[in-house]
């Protein structure tokens, strides 16, 4: 069956997202704009924050297997067909894959656009990559509670039963998988989840009390909690450079 597109249509938590995206692969301003690919436009929320930035300029180019923008302008944009990029080989500063791989297909869909994603960074670039951890407790696109724990025949039927869908069309990752795919891609990467954390706290702010409970959660406890987090989150970059890991946990090699 078609897998859905998923967009989020919430365009305030597109900016605190582009401003943690910066802040996490140590974009500072200079001379020369930074080249970014936003894999997975939705409703271009990311990638008009990028492009309108008024620190940091950016040349964004952003694609999506379908049209779904509410925002248009400050990028370029491409529709695509399945993973291959439009784009010659070493072309960005910067690949952004937020919420992108679980959609895809299976597993050599997403090895495919892992490959790709390595393909079009150049030699010194920095790449940032979100995907929803199979164990979290609620799924995100669904809102149903562990529905990617059932094995894949059963999690179709739960959504039919509760009313929330036909099909279940996502692919949610464990850390252990997504860090085999990031290897057999030939990408170096590093863990981010928990700084990751520590900079949604900074930028949105502690506005609740669940939230001020887990700000006061020190990083050791979050440091073993890394395989469950709801959401992994990676800064990755191309075998042999050191661009792209100034920030969390090295995946290690096998």
């Amino acid at each position: 069956m078609k897998r859905q597109p998923h967009a989020v249509i919430d365009l305030p938590s597109r900016r605190w997202k582009s401003e943690k995206i910066l802040r996490l692969l140590g974009m500072q301003p200079r001379a020369e704009p930074w080249r970014i690919l936003e894999i997975g436009t939705g409703t271009g929320g990311i990638a008009h924050c990028l492009g309108t930035n008024p620190s940091i300029r950016c040349e964004v180019d952003s694609v999506d297997v379908v049209d779904l923008r509410l925002q248009h302008d400050g990028y370029r944009f491409r529709q695509v067909i399945g993973t291959a990029l439009p784009f010659a080989d070493a072309n960005f500063d910067v690949v952004i894959s937020n919420h992108v791989i679980e959609h895809v297909g299976d597993r050599g869909d997403q090895l495919a656009h892992l490959l790709e994603c390595r393909r079009v960074l150049a030699p010194a670039g920095r790449g940032y990559l979100a995907v929803p951890n199979r164990w979290m407790l609620v799924e995100p696109h669904f809102r149903l509670p562990f529905l990617s724990w059932l094995p894949r025949a059963w999690r179709s039927p739960y959504l039919q039963l509760t009313g929330r869908g036909a099909f279940y069309d996502c692919e949610p990752l464990t850390q252990r998988e997504i860090e085999a795919l990031f290897m057999d891609a030939g990408l170096r990467a590093k863990n981010a989840s928990l700084e990751a954390l520590h900079q949604t706290l900074d930028i949105e702010g502690v506005r609740t009390v669940t939230l001020r409970c887990v700000a006061r959660v020190p990083d050791p406890v979050w440091q073993w909690l890394l395989p469950w987090f709801p959401t992994l989150v990676y800064g990755f970059g191309v075998e042999g450079s050191s661009s792209a890991t100034g920030i969390g946990r090295e995946v290690p090699a096998r």
